[in-house]
């Protein structure tokens, strides 16, 4: 009878690879048990693997080979939706390298018969000294998986006659060509990938550069805003010194005319001049004692942002019983706000969802009105705007003004 692991004229097996390596085997029938959710890998807990599917001949040489990817969640099982149909895909794989029975059928990203599928799959590395193919077929002659080879059928020794060899090719040539072909094939399928893993890293590439460049504009506006607020309040600070100096001059002035009168002045005179002088130093009072009852309201107010709350009142309650608050912003769905965080949430609350999303004030608000209306935001000469549906960019940080919030046809260049 035959094995349930066995294919259509041979057998089926799955190898997880660990980079380069063959880091576990099973058959064909076990991988179906995880597909299943019977059974867990803990060390694989939530992981993407790379496997292989391999399916050999009753001579235990490889005839296909199907390089795919597959999810195990935090128990380690298999992911349940996935339906790879690893099986089909191995009898449609194009030629590959020979590992010993002739080229095997060969299915991975940059060589898949449906591309629909690439998505799910990956490429393997030719590169000498970490070349997936030798370390699979390492592992095949290893035969840790105790797959019965099948003996090879006694031809009967049934002498014939030979046909007339071709004066136009020798056996030799045709060898040589035979390899040279595969040679080729070989090196194609060496240059899909490099060109795959090229495009991939690529892509990776200009994301991050996309994000870095995101978050750098980020702060760069962010350090503009500080130096706006700094500089008004430097001109707010320098406005109120000159109303000081001013209030100082003045008095100096009327001092300098009341002590320039004629001493001979009667009794009336000389009280003015002490009524100012009292006048001068009740207003330094006043704003010594101005000065000293706003440090005094600062520090009230650090008392008051850093007080324990009223006995039996909900924030009390609150910070007793570890309650946390949760709010929802898009762009970051549901915010857990410890109890520090609940007063500066309600004071700015747009405020405080764009900091957890890394953007400014502003710039939220922008990729926030986009959220909530996509559509080209354009406007004419005449002040109407475009309204022209557009693509919803769902995070925040991925958001460029001008370009995302733009029709095809309004749309600016994309900065670099």
């Amino acid at each position: 009878m035959r094995s349930a692991d066995q294919a259509s004229d041979g057998y089926s097996a799955v190898f997880f690879m660990d980079g380069s390596n063959v880091s576990r085997q099973m058959r064909g029938t076990e991988f179906g048990a995880f597909l299943d959710g019977y059974v867990g890998l803990s060390d694989l807990a939530d992981s993407d693997v790379k496997a292989v599917h391999v399916e050999l001949g009753g001579d235990l040489l490889v005839r296909a080979l199907v390089f795919f990817s597959i999810y195990f969640d935090e128990e380690g099982r298999a992911d349940s939706h996935w339906n790879l149909p690893v099986e089909k895909l191995a009898q449609a794989g194009a030629k590959g390298p020979d590992m010993g029975a002739g080229p095997v059928r060969l299915v991975c990203r940059s060589q898949c018969p449906d591309p629909s599928l690439s998505e799910e799959l990956w490429d393997p590395d030719m590169t000498p000294g970490s070349n997936h193919f030798q370390s699979i077929r390492k592992a095949v002659d290893t035969n840790s998986l105790k797959f019965r080879k099948a003996e090879p059928e006694q031809e009967e020794n049934i002498p014939v006659l030979a046909a007339e060899s071709s004066p136009a090719e020798s056996p030799g040539a045709a060898a040589d060509r035979a390899r040279l072909a595969q040679l080729i094939r070989e090196q194609r399928l060496r240059i899909k990938t490099l060109q795959s893993v090229h495009r991939d890293s690529l892509a990776e590439m200009q994301r991050a550069h996309r994000l870095e460049m995101q978050g750098l504009r980020s702060d760069t506006s962010a350090l503009e805003q500080k130096y706006e607020r700094q500089r008004l309040s430097n001109e707010q600070l320098k406005k109120r010194l000159a109303e000081r100096n001013e209030q100082y001059l003045s008095m100096q002035e009327k001092i300098a005319e009341i002590g320039n009168r004629d001493a001979r002045k009667d009794a009336s005179s000389n009280a003015e001049l002490v009524l100012i002088r009292e006048q001068l130093e009740r207003k330094q009072r006043e704003l010594e004692l101005r000065d000293d009852k706003i440090v005094a309201l600062e520090q009230e107010n650090y008392d008051l942002r850093h007080q324990e709350p009223l006995e039996n009142s909900v924030m009390a309650q609150l910070q007793q019983h570890s309650v946390f608050l949760v709010a929802y912003h898009a762009g970051i769905g549901h915010l857990t706000l410890p109890y520090d965080d609940i007063e500066p949430y309600f004071r700015n609350p747009v405020a405080y969802a764009a900091e957890r999303c890394g953007l400014n004030e502003p710039a939220y608000r922008e990729w926030l009105g986009h959220y909530e209306h996509p559509a080209c935001a354009h406007l004419d000469e005449k002040g109407g705007v475009c309204g022209e549906p557009v693509m919803r960019v769902s995070q925040p940080a991925e958001f460029q003004p001008g370009v995302d919030d733009r029709c095809e046809a309004h749309r600016e260049p994309a900065k670099a």
